[in-house]
């Protein structure tokens, strides 16, 4: 592996460097987007249950609000619901909006990442090419050696920039569509709350509703 870093040049520095980020990336994003820890179970129903009993004071808000991204959005909702349906669904698509920046996070780096690194390696190999090309323009094609490293680099690099480049738009893409379901279940969630407080939805569809979707994972 050394003798390969070596072979390819300076060019293999960076490319080294993305991937340490590409895996470094996807075990914090693939941690953090776990579905238990942004939309866990039971938590509309907990809220519910909070209504039910008058038990919605300012800690546990506090507390809802800072559990989940799914309880900051329930919080923010929860807070306004007073003022009308209106103001509730306007402060919960606000809430959702900064949690989906969150949820984000290092997206774009990685997507950067997926987009760069074969232009790195279609950069050694150019350089390499020219290496190729000015010593058969100096001392001919008799020393191959001074042709195969050129060569070597030429090939290595463009090797190293597919090899982090096809992770890393694997992982851009999976977290994405990851993204994609937290966020459909935040907004159903929502949705129900905000149609239960105001009349346009059974409460029993809301206490049921974790339940029926913790046993649609199980199945």
């Amino acid at each position: 592996m050394y003798d390969l870093v070596v072979a390819g040049g300076w060019l293999m520095l960076p490319l080294i460097v993305c991937s340490i980020a590409v895996v470094v990336i996807s075990i914090e994003r693939f941690i953090a987007l776990r579905a238990n820890k942004v939309t866990p179970d039971n938590l509309l129903a907990q809220v519910w249950h909070w209504l039910k009993h008058g038990e919605v004071t300012a800690d546990k808000l506090q507390e809802l609000r800072t559990s989940s991204p799914l309880g900051r959005i329930l919080a923010a909702g929860l807070s306004n619901s007073t003022h009308g349906r209106a103001v509730m669904r306007d402060s919960i698509e606000e809430a959702a909006t900064q949690v989906v920046h969150k949820l984000e996070r290092y997206l774009s780096p990685l997507g950067t990442i997926a987009a760069i690194t074969p232009l790195i390696g279609l950069l050694g190999t150019v350089i390499g090419m020219i290496k190729v090309f000015t010593a058969i323009m100096l001392q001919g094609t008799g020393n191959a050696s001074i042709l195969a490293g050129g060569i070597s680099e030429a090939l290595i690099t463009t090797a190293a920039g597919m090899s982090v480049a096809i992770p890393a738009l694997i992982a851009h893409r999976y977290f994405e569509r990851r993204i994609d379901s937290l966020v459909v279940t935040m907004e159903d969630q929502a949705i129900k709350l905000v149609d239960a407080l105001h009349g346009d939805r059974p409460a029993s569809e809301v206490q049921g509703s974790t339940k029926l979707s913790a046993k649609g994972k199980s199945e």
